[in-house]
Formats: structure tokens, sequence, C-alpha cells
């Protein structure tokens, strides 16, 4: 009897400090609040901070919500509840919306009504629905055997079988791409959730989708030969060029575009002689470039007189886009290898001069170097201009094919004449301190020349 006394404090003592270990170490509190308040499982990667910024909430409000004292302490698959979602429970994710994707779209590829998905985000007209932005979708039990995402038919394969494959009712996948029943095949364009695309195109991907100030984008589309395609990025033409994959078009972005939302539209002509056309919002970020200290030079460079019609010329150098691409991989270095990773001012720094307002930029990357410095054609092209200009010097400037241009300014020699082809490596001009620059034409440490142009023409 007393052996049996002795034992049972001993139990209780151990049971009690199992329990105070399980809840020390438990994931945040949030979890025992059941199920009737919206949450997030936190995934590996995942810091407070980024779930609090695509949850759309402060940081601050995420962690009294969850009794979270220190933000830097978060643990994989805690239970969060995200605050400010009246009206909304279960699990919640986010995901990016691709371009090409509509409420209709992404109401259809999650299962989820299009009123769910306005009042989950808040959105007010289509137009915040832009691509690149992120959505709130719920998590739901379905989700797996939903017919979201794109499939072929594999040569023989049966709808019954893709069905299977896809853990979907047969009968979910003739609705979802009106087919007259079951026995029918599938057209040759994937099935899914429409897009606001039409049917030949496949997919578009724009790379990146955060678009920066001074930053230069992609856009791929996925499409069969035979289309007629154009399109814009706000005010800039697109100019489509053909691949294996369908059409590719490179554009810049200005370096001085206020951020905000701009529309990406793609026009163009079916191969059956349909015409459509599809637009919608891209974010132009901030890229926060520095400000440079206000430079002292010549008066005569900073007179309207003088830089505007200078400007218009440069502007229309970067006009026309040949179609032949004359680079492959990556662009070389313009100097020599002792200078190649040296530089003297950054491409977007905004600049002021003779203690004016910030209202212009640095339109290109300064390396270092001396007067007579070699400077070598960083890619394949053709020299389309070459003089001595107020402004910028002596410039060099070469076509690399799809609109794509290097321009070499300050040179203090030119080498090459429009019309000549030039390779990488080869020499084109001599540095030097021309036109509107801080060098001294006879200095012998760091000048600072404008060497190299390394993206797309855009400002």
């Amino acid at each position: 009897m007393r052996h049996t006394e002795m034992r049972f404090p001993r139990l209780l003592f151990g049971s009690l400090i199992l329990f105070l270990l399980l809840t020390l170490h438990s994931p945040v509190s949030a979890q025992d609040e059941g199920e009737d308040k919206p949450y997030y499982i936190v995934q590996e990667g995942d810091s407070l901070w980024d779930i609090a910024a695509r949850f759309g909430v402060t940081l601050e409000d995420l962690q009294e919500a969850n009794q979270i004292s220190d933000a830097g302490q978060v643990v994989i698959g805690a239970r969060l509840i995200v605050p400010g979602l009246q009206g909304v429970s279960g699990q919640l994710d986010t995901t990016t919306v691709a371009y090409g994707e509509t409420l209709r779209s992404l109401s259809r590829q999650y299962g989820v009504s299009e009123a769910t998905f306005a009042r989950l985000n808040r959105l007010l007209s289509p137009a915040a629905l832009y691509a690149g932005a992120t959505l709130i979708i719920p998590v739901t039990d379905n989700q797996s055997s939903s017919i979201a995402g794109r499939a072929n038919l594999s040569p023989g394969q049966s709808l019954l079988e893709l069905a299977v494959l896809r853990n979907a009712g047969a009968w979910s996948l003739v609705l979802g791409n009106n087919l007259p029943g079951t026995w029918a095949g599938l057209p040759a364009d994937p099935i899914g959730a429409p897009t606001g695309l039409p049917e030949a195109i496949a997919k578009v991907e724009v790379e990146p989708l955060e678009m920066v100030q001074g930053g230069t984008t992609v856009v791929k589309v996925y499409a069969p030969p035979g289309l007629t395609l154009g399109g814009s990025l706000s005010k800039w033409n697109l100019n489509f060029f053909p691949q294996d994959y369908g059409y590719v078009a490179l554009q810049g972005v200005h370096a001085m575009t206020p951020p905000g939302l701009y529309p990406l539209t793609l026009e163009g002509e079916l191969p059956g002689g349909e015409r459509f056309t599809f637009s919608q919002n891209i974010l132009i970020q901030d890229a926060d470039f520095p400000y440079d200290p206000s430079l002292d030079v010549n008066p005569t460079t900073v007179d309207p007189a003088v830089t505007g019609p200078e400007s218009e010329l440069w502007a229309s150098l970067g006009e026309p886009v040949t179609p032949q691409k004359m680079w492959d991989g990556l662009f070389a270095s313009p100097v020599p290898p002792e200078f190649t990773n040296c530089w003297t001012s950054f491409f977007g720094n905004r600049r002021s001069y003779n203690g004016g307002p910030y209202d212009s930029f640095h339109s290109g990357l300064d390396f270092c170097g001396r007067v007579g410095t070699e400077l070598y054609a960083a890619a394949p092209g053709k020299v389309v201009y070459t003089d001595m200009l107020i402004v910028r010097g002596g410039v060099v400037v070469i076509d690399h094919g799809w609109g794509v241009y290097t321009a070499y300014d300050h040179l203090s020699e030119i080498l090459v004449q429009p019309g000549d082809m030039v390779q990488p490596g080869q020499l084109i001009g001599l540095g030097g301190a021309t036109g509107r620059t801080t060098g001294s034409p006879i200095c012998t440490g760091k000048c600072g020349w404008e060497a190299y142009r390394s993206t797309r023409w855009n400002g």
C-alpha cells in the first residue's frame, strides 16, 4: 500500500513535466482557436515579415493576433491567424497572379466563387488584379481533385484515363472543356481554366513580373506559328521574334518612369484571321536609385538648347529594331581586364548639375580607366553611329539586333565607322573625357567616361 502511494505522485509529477514541455514547444497559440478564423500554415522559408506582406497586414497586427512577442521566432507548421478578414474562416494561402489570368479563370482554377475572391482580396475593380499581384486563396479539401492547371492527352490516352490520373471526374473535364461527351478527345490546346487570352495562346510568361525602373523585361508568348503578334508596355511598342516555343520580345523600362501600374497589351491576328486584344496592368516599382552629389560641369552641356536636340537624336538612334539577333550569351567587358570590375558611377543614379534640381539620371555605367584606355565591342553587331557630341562627347553606337544596342561615350578617339561589323573584343575606340564629364583630359587615374550600356535602349 505504501509502495502504491509513493508511485502515484511520481507519475503525476512526470505527467506535469511532459505537459509543460508540450505546451512550451507547441506552435503558436492561434492553432487552438479552432477553425472559425482564417489561418495560414507556416511553410519552410517563411518569415513573419514575408507572411504579413503577402496577406496585406502589418507585422504588428499579425504578432498581436497570434500573441507573438519575437518576430524572429516562427515555427514551420504553426497555424497563424490572419487578422483583418471579416466573415472568412478556414485555411488560406497566397499565389502570384500570372499574366493573362482573370477573376473568372482564377475562380474556376481554385473552385472558389468570384465574389469570394473579391472579398478575400478587397478587390474593388478588375484593374486591381494586375499581373504579379499577390492573391489570397482558400485551401479547400477538393483542391487536389480540381481540374485546375493544364494537361495534354498522350497519344492513345482516353479522357477517362486522364480523369483517373488527375483524381477528377471525367464529366467535370467534359463540362470544363466544352466537349460533347467522355468519348471525345481534347483539343490540341491544353485543358484547364481558360484565361483572358485566346485559346491559341497556351500561356504568356513575363520575366520578371516585378518590374523596376531602368530594368529590362522579357515577354514570352507560347503559341503555334502563323500568329501575327504585337503589343505595348505602357507607351513602348513590343517587337516579337519567332522562337521554338512561340515568340519573344525584349523591352526596357525607362529609369525615370514613375512607379505605378501600367498596361501590358498584346494584340494581333490568329492564323484563321481572327483579331484579338488583351491588356492587363503590370506594376513598375521604384528602383531606389541613389542620388549623386551635384556635379559641376560646363554650363553649355546643360543648356536646354543643346541637350534637347541631342536627346532627340539619341532617342532616334535606338528606334530601329533589327530582326536579326547577332549575339548569343552574355556580353563581354568593354574594357581591359584590370578595369572590368571597377566603376565610378552606375546606371540610373539621379543627377543634378551645377546645383540644379535632380531631374535627370545617369544613362550608362562608368568604368575606371585613363584617357587612351582601349575600348572593345561587347558583343557582335553593326556600328550604326559615330560622332563628337556636346553632351556625350565622342560616341560609338552598335546595333546588336532585336532592339538591343550598346553605346560608348566620352571617347577621345573613334576607331570604327558606321556600317562596320564588329565582334566581341574588337577595338572600337579609346577612353577619354570629352563632352559633359568631370574627368580631366589629362587625368591619369579614374576618369569619368561612360563606356558601356548594358541593357536594352531605355532612356
